[in-house]
């Protein structure tokens, strides 16, 4: 029986809706404000965690930031300009990060 999602582990669901690692490796840190308002969002992608991992350290990074967001498809969202904030915090914890054109 699978731990999370208490089925038989040839029927686990929470298996098949993690997020594989994708790309080459490297977290990918953006500012967007297209289609949001005028509102400025950092946008963190590229993160090579399973989806428990990505809803964890998006929450770690929410309050690292001290501002709110959201986590859509594997892919994190925070309000307010935190690139440099971001980054770094990334960098400290092992990831290999850049910031991204936009």
């Amino acid at each position: 029986m699978c731990p999370e999602c208490a089925r038989p582990v040839a029927d686990c669901i929470c298996r098949k809706s993690r997020v594989a690692p994708a790309g080459d490796g490297v977290v990918r840190i953006r500012r967007e404000t297209k289609g949001r308002g005028g509102k400025t969002v950092t946008v963190i992608s590229g993160l090579p965690l399973d989806s428990s991992g990505v809803k964890k350290l998006a929450g770690e990074l929410k309050r690292f930031c001290g501002a709110g967001g959201a986590l859509k498809d594997g892919i994190i969202e925070i309000q307010g300009d935190h690139c440099g904030a971001v980054l770094q915090e990334l960098e400290r914890r092992g990831f290999r990060a850049k910031r991204a054109g936009g």
